[in-house]
This record gives structure tokens, sequence and C-alpha cells, in this order.
């Protein structure tokens, strides 16, 4: 449930900032799984091990659930690269 109010708070955030809402598809887009569209539900999403080994190098924690505030951080850093 965690995730989902993760998900709901950067979608109201990027609704306010559509500036933000472009860095934060593009942080999508860089974490989703190398071959999204051979596997169901054909969504481009993030290897679960992926985002639980993030979660443990970020927080030490793989069940860690990062405060929006991070999130739109690193995705505010990965905008301003070229």
């Amino acid at each position: 449930m965690a995730w989902l109010t993760l998900s709901l708070q950067l979608t109201w955030r990027a609704l306010l900032a559509p500036t933000l809402a472009v860095d934060l598809l593009r942080v999508a887009w860089r974490f989703r799984h190398r071959h999204w569209y051979r596997r169901f539900p054909f969504l481009p999403l993030p290897a679960t091990t992926y985002v639980r080994w993030r979660m443990y190098t970020a927080y030490g924690d793989e069940d860690a659930i990062p405060p929006a505030d991070d999130v739109i951080a690193f995705a505010r850093w990965v905008g301003r690269q070229p």
C-alpha cells in the first residue's frame, strides 16, 4: 500500500509542476526492465530485484519506501543531466 501512496503523491506533485512530470517520466524510463515488452503485463516496470537493491543501497533496507521528496530530488537531479 505504501508504494501506491508514494505513486499518488508523486502524481499529485507532477500535476502541479509539469517540469517535474517530465523528470519523473525520465526516471521511470531509466528504471524500466530491459526486456519489459517480452513479459506480461507488457509495461515498462522496473525489475523487483533491482528496486530492492536500490532501496538497500540507499536506505539500508530492501523493503524501504523512499519519501516523495527523495524521489523528487533524484528526478530533478536526473533532469539536469545532459
